[in-house]
């Protein structure tokens, strides 16, 4: 492996390791305080499955009328693709991801916005005839609307966008959009 492809690797497990490390610490405790299951798909005949767990931080804010909270999640991912021998392929990402939570009417509203950028690494390179992905390590860049139910409001489903890339760090960078319906269910 060439030394600069080695520096890359290790300040990409050095950034991850150091958000792992970061976001446990400012989270409320090491126990989660929600798990989540989603699926969805995208371009290039793309399905995706994922499964994770949400630590909510104590910081809140009010401001433009609503309630911002934050939260990190950590996640497993499994996508199924057609690969370049016209198969279809499967690939294993995992990530982290920070993120912000604006709740209207100050909070009391069960609908919700967030967004986050967090970090991910695929167990391959993704490669199908329409694209490839020139890193394992990628930004998982995400946005959704959302909305909690039931008891103390401990259910939600929301719409999800998520945006892989590696934000043109290395070629091809063409990223990968899915949209992913998730629900979760808080402790």
């Amino acid at each position: 492996m060439p030394i600069q492809a080695a520096r890359h690797v290790l300040l990409c497990a050095a950034l991850f390791a150091g958000g792992l490390a970061a976001t446990a610490a400012q989270a409320e405790g090491l126990r989660p305080g929600a798990v989540f299951v989603q699926a969805g798909g995208g371009e290039t005949d793309l399905g995706a499955a994922s499964a994770g767990l949400l630590w909510p931080w104590a910081w809140r804010a009010h401001a433009l009328g609503g309630e911002f909270g934050l939260q990190t999640e950590l996640f497993a991912s499994h996508w199924r693709a057609r690969g370049l021998s016209g198969s279809r392929q499967g690939y294993t990402q995992i990530g982290v991801l920070p993120l912000l939570r604006y709740r209207l009417d100050e909070g009391r509203s069960p609908w919700f916005i967030e967004g986050g950028i967090g970090l991910s690494l695929t167990d391959r390179l993704f490669s199908t005839p329409a694209r490839s992905m020139g890193s394992r390590w990628n930004f998982s860049d995400n946005l959704a609307l959302g909305r909690q139910f039931g008891e103390q409001g401990r259910h939600e489903w929301s719409l999800r966008w998520q945006h892989t890339s590696n934000a043109g760090l290395k070629k091809p960078n063409p990223g990968l959009d899915l949209v992913l319906l998730r629900y979760s269910a808080r402790f």
